[in-house]
């Protein structure tokens, strides 16, 4: 998908700002996402002759590689590294029932005890709704090795949060996966 003009990249970035948007809200902090999607799109008309013929998978990259530097660059001045899925549509009504926002802390909480990269790969799937090749590129990996890892990613997902009740809704974790370091030979250590 050589792009040679203006109104070209226009009609790309009409059609992918939002989706570009989307995906760096879920991992930015508030501030810098403007900046993120703007060097994101920088990068892509600087690279437009490039630009593979289905640009969403490479611009997901590409956001997630300027993403990966803002991150060092803070992590250099001590200040905030960028949260990932901060912006996550988790947020409580006010009629939702007890039970739901329960589960909502409980899947918060196991979120965050994830790793950085079982929560990218999760966020890939479920947030961004991508099928498993484009992920797949996101990630720079095999389609197979996005499989595996989505696959490994939601069992540890599944440990945190602990075997369903009767309603078919997650209870508390258990007790041997509820610190970061599980001890050798309990579920959570032979889950990875």
């Amino acid at each position: 998908m050589a792009i040679s003009n203006e109104a070209e990249f226009r009609a790309l970035y009409d059609e992918h700002f939002d989706d570009v948007r989307r995906f760096v809200r879920r991992r930015a902090d508030p501030p810098s996402v403007d900046d993120v999607v703007g060097e994101t799109f920088l990068i892509a008309w600087r690279r437009r002759r490039e630009l593979p013929a289905d640009p969403r998978p490479w611009l997901s990259r590409t956001a997630r590689t300027v993403l990966l530097n803002h991150s060092r660059r803070r992590r250099r001045h001590d200040s905030l590294a960028v949260r990932i899925a901060a912006q996550a549509d988790l947020s409580l009504s006010v009629v939702q029932p007890l039970a739901d926002a329960e589960s909502l802390i409980d899947l918060s909480v196991a979120w965050r005890r994830l790793s950085p990269a079982d929560q990218e790969v999760l966020a890939l799937h479920v947030w961004e709704g991508l099928p498993d090749r484009d992920a797949a590129a996101v990630l720079g990996c095999a389609r197979a090795t996005y499989s595996m890892r989505l696959s490994r990613a939601r069992r540890r997902l599944g440990v945190l949060l602990g075997p369903p009740d009767a309603h078919g809704r997650p209870l508390r974790a258990p007790a041997e996966v509820s610190s970061p370091a599980a001890p050798a030979g309990s579920p959570a250590a032979r889950a990875k």
